[in-house]
This record gives structure tokens, C-alpha cells and sequence, in this order.
């Protein structure tokens, strides 16, 4: 019995590693997005001033907080600065600073001091994805946790942010938000 028990447990771990790496939402591939409309370009949408808002859901799926974030995107040549300004409903404040380095093909690469290391990036037509390590302030813990960061560029603009970020291979948080330039209506 113990025997077809750990069998079973094997087959089970096996089966979650299989739908992890090949069936989830960080699984997807840019070039799924290849040719889809409108191209996001990382200067243009992610350039001038811009307004997020979003929520932050735990492990277990219920909102754990909400934000509001200024941003401004500043661009020369192939290098861009982009800072944030966040203001979550518990009055806590944090602010970023992103240098964003666009190379061949669409990859690009980010740094920003709370990254472990370097943020490693695909655009492909409508979307772009991101992959990195943050370390939350130690007023969350000060955990590293690996997170997959998609942002798909709506027909009007909007880019629509939606992020996992794991521990250990769980996931432990879920971010969606918007992201829209300044001065437009949130519809």
C-alpha cells in the first residue's frame, strides 16, 4: 500500500510539473503573439507620463491590496528610465526605478535596485513579457520571488499588466493592472 501510495504521489508531482511548465499562464511563449496588432514598442507605450491601477491578489486568490502608480518613461536611443510611483490603499508609498535596454529581435533587459540580477524581456507584436527576481521591502518580508510579467498593448493603448510571482516554484502572488497614458480616461 505505501508503495502505491508513493507511486501515486510521484504520478501526481509529475502530471503539476508537466501542466506548470507546459500549460501556464507563464508557459506562454512571445512568439504566440507574433503579427497581432497593434506592435507594442517599448519607447512609445511605455514612454511620457502614465497612470496604473491595479490589485494584488494572494496565494488563495482574494485581493490583498490595491495600488495607484504614476509613472514616467523617458527615453534616448535604446536605453530608457522608467520610474514609478506607487500609493497603495494602506498609505504605503514605494518607488522604482526601471533602465530598460532594448537589443536585437525585441529582447530587451531591465535593472532597478530591488531586481536580483537582470530582468530579461521578449516583445512580440502586441505583447511583451518579462522574467526576473524582486526582493520585497523587508516590511514584506524581504523574500525574493520570481516573477512572470506579461503586458498586452490594447487596440486604444491601454496596456493591459498581469503578473505571478512564486516561491519555491508556488505561487504566492498574482498582480493585474492597467497601464494608460496620463490624462486619458479610465474606461
Amino acid at each position: 500500500m505505501l508503495k502505491l501510495l508513493a507511486a501515486l504521489f510521484v504520478v501526481l508531482a509529475l502530471a503539476l510539473a508537466i501542466q506548470r511548465h507546459f500549460f501556464s499562464f507563464g508557459a506562454q511563449s512571445p512568439a504566440r503573439y507574433a503579427g497581432s496588432e497593434p506592435a507594442f514598442d517599448l519607447s512609445r507605450h511605455l514612454g511620457g507620463d502614465m497612470i496604473s491601477e491595479g490589485v494584488i491578489f494572494g496565494p488563495a486568490g482574494a485581493v490583498v491590496s490595491r495600488f495607484t502608480a504614476r509613472m514616467r518613461g523617458v527615453w534616448s536611443g535604446a536605453e530608457g528610465r522608467l520610474s514609478e510611483s506607487f500609493r497603495y490603499a494602506s498609505g504605503e508609498e514605494q518607488e522604482r526605478e526601471w533602465t530598460i535596454v532594448r537589443g536585437e529581435n525585441g529582447r530587451f533587459s531591465a535593472t532597478a535596485p530591488d531586481i536580483v540580477g537582470v530582468a530579461r524581456g521578449q516583445v512580440s507584436g502586441a505583447a511583451a513579457r518579462l522574467t526576473y527576481r524582486l526582493r520585497l521591502p523587508q516590511s514584506s518580508g524581504g523574500h525574493v520571488l520570481s516573477v512572470v510579467d506579461w503586458m498586452y498593448l490594447t487596440p486604444d493603448g491601454v496596456i493591459i499588466n498581469r503578473s505571478e510571482m512564486r516561491k519555491f516554484g508556488v505561487k504566492v502572488a498574482e498582480l493585474i493592472a492597467t497601464i494608460r497614458p496620463a490624462g486619458t480616461d479610465a474606461r
